[in-house]
């Protein structure tokens, strides 16, 4: 039966559930692969990154299988709600497992340090909802599975590379103060919610697919696109909170890490000359050894 003649309703949010042999692929690759490289790397990865890994496959399986998986084509904002799921949720916690360092890799290369970068990534993740939602590849998605499929795909890589290189817990290319993070979240929030309100006043989208589904229960389309559009809007923003928050708490860290090294170069040398030659980071890009 049809998940669109089939009204949502608490009992068939629990019960829905559909087979997808791609998603079970990708969870038990992603889980057992992890589980043989966390034996491997010993005391660099700790018991709350495994944790972190668990609960990202976890909501994998629960934005493919569950009722999200099963209402997303037939609803735009149960599909925004996976959409946040796959750019946002899942790939924080596969950050936090720290992969690379599980892997045992480091990148380099000026090609790692330009796509790696926080403002690259972050306008690569800015940039994918608008050109998901406003141009005909939402409709793709929609007609043809195989292409919210790879869609899928590429919001966990985008999403991946965003917390990479914002949260820096795996080894990076190159890395930067949390204070560049931080700037860049402020930013993110206003386009967030610029988004959110085009989505919320502007025409329907994909309306003809919605209009022959023939569903004839819960909100209109016009409501449901409102829904949708608040959904990426006001969970996104608490989302973008929780990571600025997440991300004070590296910045903190990361200054007593800096201090700590000052305060030992300064011990083990005496101090002469300019104020700034004393600090290793400054002395650096002053060009002094």
């Amino acid at each position: 039966m049809s998940a669109a003649t089939v009204p949502l309703t608490w009992s068939t949010a629990l019960s829905s559930w559909q087979w997808n042999s791609t998603a079970v692929a990708c969870a038990l690759a992603g889980g057992v692969g992890y589980a043989r490289c966390y034996r491997r790397a010993g005391a660099r990865l700790t018991r709350a990154n495994a944790a972190c890994c668990a609960v990202a496959v976890g909501l994998f399986v629960v934005a493919t299988m569950s009722m999200v998986g099963v209402y997303a084509p037939v609803l735009f904002w149960v599909r925004a709600v996976q959409v946040l799921l796959l750019l946002m949720v899942i790939p924080f916690f596969v950050a936090m497992s720290r992969p690379i360092t599980a892997l045992q890799m480091s990148p380099s290369g000026p090609a790692a340090r330009l796509l790696l970068h926080p403002a690259t990534t972050s306008v690569a993740m800015l940039a994918l909802p608008w050109l998901f939602y406003l141009t005909p590849w939402y409709r793709a998605a929609l007609h043809y599975p195989a292409v919210m499929e790879l869609t899928g795909a590429l919001m966990l890589v985008v999403g991946f590379g965003y917390y990479y290189a914002r949260l820096q817990t795996d080894p990076v290319p190159r890395r930067y103060t949390q204070l560049l993070s931080l700037v860049i979240s402020i930013v993110e929030s206003l386009g967030d919610g610029v988004l959110g309100l085009v989505l919320w006043l502007g025409p329907l989208i994909a309306a003809d697919y919605y209009h022959r589904l023939g569903r004839h229960w819960g909100p209109s389309m016009r409501v449901d696109q409102s829904i949708g559009a608040g959904v990426l809007w006001l969970v996104g923003d608490v989302l973008g909170v929780f990571f600025v928050l997440v991300l004070m708490r590296f910045f903190a860290t990361d200054e007593k890490r800096h201090a700590t090294v000052v305060d030992a170069e300064l011990e083990a040398e005496p101090v002469s000359g300019l104020w700034w030659e004393n600090d290793p980071q400054l002395r650096s890009r002053m060009g002094r050894s």
